[in-house]
């Protein structure tokens, strides 16, 4: 496997990863654990349009803060009268207010097949966008690892595994999820986290088809 960037490798790792704690509540972490920093760091390794979004999403935090934010946040995610952007795949890939049906099942056991297990604290539903960029976080350094530890048949099942996971959950509703997020974001942070979100899974996902 000589023509594969490990450092390109880990930066698509750590990108994933830090993407997915962006849709937590925001609070001061973010900016005591300098997680926008690791994030543009990351993006720049892998392609100069996600660098610029990093940067930008890191200013927007800076000039807007957690207070601020989570009045958004809530706006976006929560409610309580109406959420904006469901951030559900079933509500997208089965309908308006369809929650836990089989688009859910059938992650749930994608999930089980990488050895992805939900957090106990984990207080929302398993096709959440935290918990499927997690997983596809997952996905991504099993593939590394498989490749630093040259074992083609983990290679071979981890990066099959991912381009189900893109193909037939994630990468089908991230487009119309991330739409509505920047539609009804009143914060630059929100929109700029839904522009990155996009344009990091679609990148995944053209890697896929273009191996």
């Amino acid at each position: 496997m000589p023509d594969y960037d490990q450092e390109q490798g880990t930066a698509r790792e750590n990108l994933c990863r830090f993407l997915a704690a962006c849709y937590y509540q925001p609070g001061p972490e973010f900016a005591e654990e300098k997680v926008f920093d690791s994030m543009l760091n990351a993006a720049t390794r892998i392609h100069p349009d996600l660098a610029a979004r990093a940067r930008r999403l890191g200013e927007e935090f800076s000039a807007e803060g957690p207070e601020s934010l989570l009045v958004d946040y809530t706006r976006l995610f929560l409610g309580p009268s109406h959420i904006i952007a469901k951030p559900y795949g079933s509500v997208w890939l089965e309908g308006e207010e369809t929650l836990m049906r089989d688009s859910t099942m059938a992650v749930l056991e994608m999930y089980q097949e990488g050895g992805f297990e939900i957090d106990e604290d984990f207080r929302e539903l398993p096709d959440h966008i935290a918990a499927e960029m997690e997983f596809l976080y997952l996905l991504i350094y099993r593939e590394n690892e498989a490749r630093r530890n040259d074992d083609p048949e983990a290679l071979t099942a981890m990066a099959g595994l991912r381009k189900r996971f893109l193909d037939e959950h994630l990468g089908s509703w991230v487009s119309p999820f991330t739409a509505a997020v920047k539609a009804g974001a009143q914060s630059g942070f929100y929109r700029e986290l839904a522009e990155l979100t996009d344009r990091f899974v679609k990148m995944e996902a053209s890697e896929d088809k273009a191996a």
